[in-house]
């Protein structure tokens, strides 16, 4: 199976039209937050993000499958002492659009240096917003599950007549668990929030995020052969971390000496496909 690999050179909002509807499985994408990286793409005000942002909103849901997901990986920021409202308003306007707001997912950058202000502490987390098309989407959960842990050395050795059966939610959510179903798994299912170092080596841009944050998206919502999209490609992460996971790719970046450093970065990653496929054929 031959992985391709685009790269468009342009504003996502004018390239995504060149993209087929219904074409993409999966769009993970970082782009400016409101007033962040001036130097770099010029910033946005938070009063006027989600204007920003809706047409470009609407051609991604052009362009994703019906059974595709959209994660948004953002921030709000502090605006004269106290937290902008934009991402929420950004969430409302995109569920008018057409999007289903599925789930919140929590990065926690582990690594996070020290540091207060007056009236607050250091951020160490970033939201990663997942939009679908239709509330059945494509989800492969098996990929992302994780050591069971300490916890059920513990619990699960000390049963309680409750862990044995279906315990009814106490919240009236409608989900139960038996606690007992697990005791003869060596695996399980993780939460939202994904425990991650920030990426020490920015690959000469300001805002680069660590491979194995796409990684562990890429995992969840797709399998070989799909088409994953980063319409705010800039240092490429996205895209080289699809390559290696035999996804096919496309990333649209507007800075033109960011195009031309993922089109160098790319190619090791192509020759390291054309070495697994060559190995493939001989076995």
């Amino acid at each position: 199976m031959e992985i391709k690999n685009d790269i468009l050179l342009g504003d996502c909002e004018v390239e995504l039209k060149n993209i087929p509807d219904n074409s993409i499985d999966l769009i993970f994408t970082s782009p400016p937050y409101a007033d962040q990286r001036k130097k770099t793409y010029g910033g946005i005000h938070p009063d006027k993000y989600v204007e920003w942002f809706l047409p470009k909103a609407e051609q991604m849901l052009r362009v994703i499958k019906p059974t595709g997901t959209f994660v948004l990986n953002i921030k709000e920021k502090v605006v004269y002492g106290e937290r902008s409202t934009y991402v929420m308003e950004l969430i409302l306007a995109m569920k008018k659009q057409g999007w289903f707001w599925t789930e919140e997912f929590i990065w926690h950058k582990k690594n996070s240096y020290p540091g207060k202000w007056p009236n607050r502490f250091r951020d160490a987390w970033e939201r990663l917003l997942q939009f679908n098309k239709n509330k059945k989407f494509h989800m492969y959960q098996g990929t992302v599950m994780v050591p069971m842990g300490d916890w059920a050395k513990t619990r699960l050795n000390n049963l309680s007549e409750t862990d044995k059966r279906r315990d009814e939610s106490k919240v009236g959510s409608g989900f139960g668990k038996n606690i007992s179903n697990w005791l003869s798994r060596d695996k399980a299912y993780p939460t939202n929030v994904l425990h991650l170092a920030t990426e020490c080596n920015n690959k000469k841009h300001s805002a680069a995020f660590p491979e194995e944050l796409p990684e562990w998206f890429i995992k969840l919502f797709t399998k070989e052969g799909d088409t994953v999209l980063d319409p705010f490609m800039g240092s490429g992460t996205t895209n080289i971390v699809a390559n290696k996971l035999r996804r096919n790719s496309i990333g649209i970046e507007i800075i033109p000496e960011y195009y031309e450093m993922v089109k160098k970065r790319l190619s090791p990653v192509e020759l390291y496909l054309l070495e697994v496929k060559r190995e493939y054929e001989n076995a």
